[in-house]
């Protein structure tokens, strides 16, 4: 029996595993697409970096989602997900999974956030749809590890591309989608990502004092103080209507110039 020569012991050499990191690299196919490779123990995984990460097309669709939401649209008002359709959900949720973490580790906020927002919209689509209740609860369970991963990477993409003041207040959005109002109490330092599998079993207030720790860093490094926003927040909150109208009229000039 003639053997391949297609293994990748070359590679995995050059490349060695280290426990407990995310190790990923963007590198160019042979046909000069770019696709994402993680090392894992037993190998490493390659994926793509638009769309789905296997780079399949169920149904024909970008992803599982668009094919779920062109059924939901097309089929049953009523469309519930069977068996399978659960399955084949749980798939894409690991595998945006799995690219998303190393989006974090390549310090590609941006396209985390992207991939965050797919999921969670998968997640509120399935929930929408699903068969039973006992299937809603272990899924909404993922909300607030998502969301963490989520507002981690909208505050630091933000804070390249705008300031520290604006990723604040992408942390203080964050807060409030896990239901946690927002109280007082450099960037290498700002991301840990050294066991992921441990913040995906974290509980919702372990991630939002964690993210309220990484506020307060940026605070600090960065010298900020409170936000136009949250001074805004603060306004309202004491019947400063005038203060509250002026600081209204601020935020709404600086985000002008931003677009400008």
């Amino acid at each position: 029996m003639r053997k391949s020569k297609c293994d990748i012991d070359s590679v995995l050499r050059r490349w060695p595993y280290r426990p407990g990191e995310v190790q990923a690299r963007l590198v160019h196919a042979a046909d000069t697409r770019e696709v994402i490779q993680m090392r894992i123990e037993m190998g490493l995984v390659q994926m793509e970096t638009t769309d789905r990460p296997d780079g399949q097309r169920p149904g024909g669709a970008s992803t599982y989602f668009d094919h779920l939401l062109g059924l939901s649209l097309t089929g049953d008002p009523e469309f519930i997900l069977d068996e399978d359709q659960c399955y084949e959900v749980d798939r894409e949720l690991a595998q945006f999974y799995q690219r998303r973490v190393c989006w974090l580790s390549l310090r590609e906020f941006a396209r985390a956030v992207r991939d965050a927002d797919h999921s969670l919209a998968l997640i509120d689509f399935a929930r929408a749809h699903s068969p039973s209740e006992e299937w809603i609860v272990s899924h909404t369970e993922y909300r607030p590890f998502i969301l963490f991963h989520r507002t981690q990477a909208a505050a630091l993409s933000t804070l390249q591309d705008v300031g520290p003041e604006a990723a604040i207040d992408q942390i203080n959005a964050g807060l409030t989608g896990l239901d946690c109002a927002p109280t007082d109490s450099p960037e290498e330092e700002l991301l840990c990502l050294e066991d992921p599998l441990a913040e995906e079993e974290a509980p919702a207030d372990e991630l939002v004092s964690r993210l309220l720790e990484l506020r307060e860093m940026l605070r600090e490094h960065y010298g900020v103080g409170r936000t136009l926003s949250e001074r805004l927040e603060d306004a309202v909150a004491c019947e400063h209507y005038e203060l509250a109208a002026q600081l209204r009229d601020e935020i709404s000039r600086r985000g002008a110039k931003m677009r400008v």
